[in-house]
């Protein structure tokens, strides 16, 4: 009985170290690990030859990674290109509007992509900003939308000169007037020539470097730095073709954007 006592003691003495040994850490309060499994956010960007705006719809697989869908509508121009305007009036009531000349077509792009983001480390778990980078990749597609002046005909009668003005895009036909600068009077309105738009098909790929707050953020927010490309499959018609200038079939930039948006479950 004795013998049997003893080793009793010597159980719960055994049973009392094991169960000091495996008692379970104290939770950081501060550190929640992944609270969120969804990601919506809103995209504003400016690149080197225009801009875009973008809605990203993300899954959040593990603190590390997300990944997502992008739908993208942005503008294209040619660095070539710059606005003026010759402010002359033809009458009390017409003055001229700025112009930008040698142009034949305005881009408008539209892109969807699937892309990844992922942290370099998880150092920023806790507090600061987190050092990640972002790569994305999909179709394209070119609008292009002939970009109509307002050219200037002079008109000889009995009493003098009449003059006229008339909205073309560029042809063969009126090349001549078209690239003549003292006949441009101006743009014509923006609408003119929207029921003339025709595509031209292609891929787009980015990849940059970001700076977030921690994934278990309720409030998505970054600032992303990067180099963006589309290229079609054939060129994109920006700029009237000369001997000193033609056009291309890809666009590559450097680019900046701001992402803001919410996280869920």
């Amino acid at each position: 009985m004795k013998y049997i006592f003893v080793l009793f003691i010597c159980l719960l003495h055994i049973t009392g170290n094991t169960q000091n040994s495996f008692q379970p850490k104290q939770e950081d309060p501060e550190f929640k690990g992944i609270i969120y499994r969804n990601e919506n956010t809103g995209v504003a960007a400016f690149h080197t030859n225009g801009y875009f705006v973008a809605y990203h719809r993300g899954k959040i697989k593990t603190y590390f990674k997300t990944i997502y869908s992008s739908f993208e509508i942005g503008y294209l121009k040619d660095p070539r290109e710059f606005k003026q305007n010759r402010n002359i009036p033809i009458s009390v009531n017409k003055i001229s509007r700025s112009f930008r000349f040698g142009k034949q077509n305005q881009i408008f792009v539209l892109r969807a992509g699937k892309g990844q983001k992922k942290l370099f480390t998880d150092k920023a778990k806790r507090k600061g900003l987190a050092l990640g980078y972002n790569a994305q990749i999909g179709p394209s597609i070119a609008l292009v939308k002939p970009y109509y002046l307002e050219l200037i005909y002079q008109t000889q009668v009995d009493n003098g000169i009449i003059v006229e003005l008339k909205e073309e895009k560029y042809s063969e036909e009126n090349a001549d007037k078209f690239l003549d600068y003292n006949s441009v009077f101006g743009g014509a309105g923006f609408w003119k020539g929207i029921n003339e738009i025709s595509i031209i098909p292609g891929i787009q790929t980015k990849l940059g470097l970001f700076f977030s707050p921690g994934a278990f953020e309720e409030f998505a927010k970054s600032i992303e730095v990067g180099v963006m490309a589309d290229i079609y499959v054939k060129k994109v018609p920006v700029m009237v073709e000369t001997e000193t200038v033609s056009n291309k079939s890809y666009f590559i930039n450097f680019y900046v954007n701001f992402e803001f948006g919410k996280r869920s479950n």
